[in-house]
């Protein structure tokens, strides 16, 4: 059979995943699909929730004799890593850009790395019903970012289709609209290049990905270079180290639509799954039994955020969930390092690790996970990773894309001055502007919330790493203290009320409390120890005023990030499967003077 392998990239909410859902639609036409939900290819929970791709997934397509396989990826930019594993497994690819917002920092990132690979792209301008749709100025735009990407000339003559993702409709001429996405199928097939398929040579694979079944146990995912392989037989794993391992292929799969084909043999160019090979990590070689030859390993950025991950120490500790001890940590953490390429892991102490990984939500994603799984962590503030170049102290520096109203615009910009940001680039658009900024990666660190508040929830933010730069100098990015509790028990209604002048609370009555635990933000700098457990005392005496309301002001409450973006060097994050805490790390209070 003939094959093309593509990857689907954009930046996030350009509507990948939507893309894919209508290729998939279409072909149930063709006659070999299935009913689909809407953003099929999001099968994680916690995609489903967030809307966003957090892990690369592959489907496939026959169309005209000829089976397309089509990896879908995320767009946010913390998930880099699953960007640049795929892309090795491809020879095209879809650059999907939004027909208003245009090229956008994860776009520049995903088309770097592809222009790297040689990859021959096909530009897709979707979102061309919007209001504000700008498709010709959007098309120059992606021009100039490939050219000034380095671009070859044949990368540069690329081929433009226009769609509408939501309805299932591509086309390539803005005056001609079609009903359904026949000419992206046709543009594949004429301009992205076919694998080579030498079916005679020794066989070998690259493991781009994992997955685990409860029956075959670990499968491992991969385009095959070169050669065949056939159910039951002997291959050798070649690691990293250069060592090797001699396995059984228990079971050959293919993909087809949403479903994953048993087939007895598979040969190059297809991108497949292999049973039965066990202790495969990704980047490592599947290759002949007789002439065993590695494939160059999979190389991804270095990560730029770390955090201290430690097993629940606070007296709620094993309260909520299944796993509490420093063993189950460790064990889920190395577990976690086989299939999350971008992220490592470093052992401090026996029951203290350095997680590092691309940012806050790679990082919160993981720790998002754990908790649904049963886990109890508590989690220090992130902290960008350092590094010594030429002697001199280099952090990381984010390139920062703000879309926001104009008339709010100085106010946003005079804060991120403060936070050590340098403008690059001011576009008005309309009654909206566009700001572009280089600023530290620390500077971030909570600065989502403060700008969604200013811009009234109209803003839309969004950055990607973009190098180290010497260190920026101190930057003061939270204002207030903390309001901590000095006692065990129950929050009373009556505290919260006496003291809800003093700050904002993050609790509600009847919450239980304990001595260092976090229970709202003082309005002042300093930390503060309240008592919200004490009740007002009864009395037989009737007084003026003795049945007053207590109208207490609504409690705000912290997601998992918000938590994160929240707590000073001195605080951590304690994690339950049904709670998200906040506490100091001494709760002592006469020990924290």
């Amino acid at each position: 059979m003939e094959y093309r392998n593509i990857a689907i990239i954009a930046h996030v909410d350009h509507g990948k995943t939507t893309l894919v859902d209508a290729l998939l639609r279409q072909t149930l036409e063709l006659g070999h699909g299935e009913e689909i939900v809407e953003r099929a290819m999001d099968s994680n929970a916690l995609e489903r929730e967030r809307g966003i791709t957090i892990l690369a997934k592959n489907t496939a397509v026959e169309y005209k004799g000829v089976k397309i396989n089509i990896v879908d990826t995320p767009g946010h930019a913390d998930f880099g890593g699953e960007v640049e594993r795929v892309l090795g497994m491809v020879n095209g690819c879809l650059v999907l850009v939004d027909a208003a917002e245009g090229p956008m920092p994860q776009t520049r990132f995903v088309l770097r790395k592809a222009i790297e690979l040689g990859l021959k792209p096909i530009v897709v301008i979707n979102k061309i019903d919007r209001g504000d749709a700008r498709p010709e100025e959007v098309v120059n735009l992606t021009f100039d970012l490939m050219a000034e990407l380095g671009a070859s000339d044949d990368q540069l003559d690329f081929p433009i289709l226009y769609a509408i993702a939501r309805e299932g409709k591509a086309y390539k001429d803005l005056d001609k609209p079609q009903d359904d996405m026949h000419e992206l199928f046709d543009m594949v097939l004429e301009h992205i290049p076919a694998p080579e398929t030498d079916l005679k040579a020794p066989f070998q694979m690259l493991v781009t990905n994992l997955d685990y079944s409860e029956y075959l146990g670990r499968i491992v995912l991969g385009r095959v270079q070169r050669g065949t392989v056939k159910k039951g037989d002997f291959v050798q794993l070649i690691h990293k180290d250069g060592t090797m391992t001699k396995s059984r292929v228990v079971q050959p799969f293919t993909h087809l639509g949403l479903r994953r084909i048993e087939i007895e043999e598979v040969g190059a160019g297809d991108i497949v799954a292999l049973a039965g090979i066990e202790d495969a990590q990704i980047g490592e070689t599947v290759a002949d039994l007789a002439d065993p030859e590695a494939l160059p390993i999979i190389t991804v950025d270095e990560p730029t955020v770390s955090m201290i991950f430690q097993p629940n120490t606070s007296p709620f500790a094993g309260k909520d969930g299944k796993y509490v001890t420093s063993r189950h940590l460790n064990d889920r953490l190395k577990r976690e390092v086989m299939t999350n390429v971008s992220l490592k892991v470093e052992e401090i102490r026996p029951d203290e690790f350095k997680v590092s990984g691309r940012g806050e939500l790679h990082l919160s994603i993981l720790l998002e996970t754990m908790r649904r799984e049963g886990y109890e962590v508590q989690v220090g503030a992130p902290q960008v990773i350092i590094r010594e170049i030429d002697g001199e102290k280099h952090e990381p520096i984010e390139h920062l894309v703000l879309d926001m109203p104009e008339s709010l615009s100085s106010a946003v910009i005079g804060v991120l001055g403060s936070r050590k940001g340098q403008m690059v680039n001011m576009e008005p658009q309309g009654s909206r502007v566009r700001v572009e900024f280089k600023i530290p990666s620390r500077a971030l660190f909570g600065f989502r919330t403060q700008f969604l508040t200013m811009t009234q929830g109209e803003g839309i933010m969004s950055h990607i790493f973009d190098g180290y730069a010497p260190w920026a100098g101190e930057i003061k990015s939270r204002q207030n203290g903390s309001l901590v509790s000095m006692e065990d028990g129950p929050a009373f209604a009556y505290s919260i009320w006496k003291l809800q002048d003093r700050g904002n609370f993050f609790i509600d009555a009847g919450t239980e409390v304990y001595i260092g635990m976090i229970v709202g933000e003082n309005a002042r700098e300093q930390d503060m120890n309240v008592n919200v457990c004490k009740n007002k005392k009864l009395t037989n005496v009737r007084s003026s005023g003795a049945d007053d309301a207590l109208t207490l002001i609504p409690p705000r409450r912290l997601s998992l990030e918000d938590a994160l973006e929240y707590i000073s060097e001195d605080e951590l994050v304690e994690l339950t499967p049904h709670n998200i805490r906040l506490r100091k790390k001494v709760l002592n209070p006469s020990f924290r003077k």
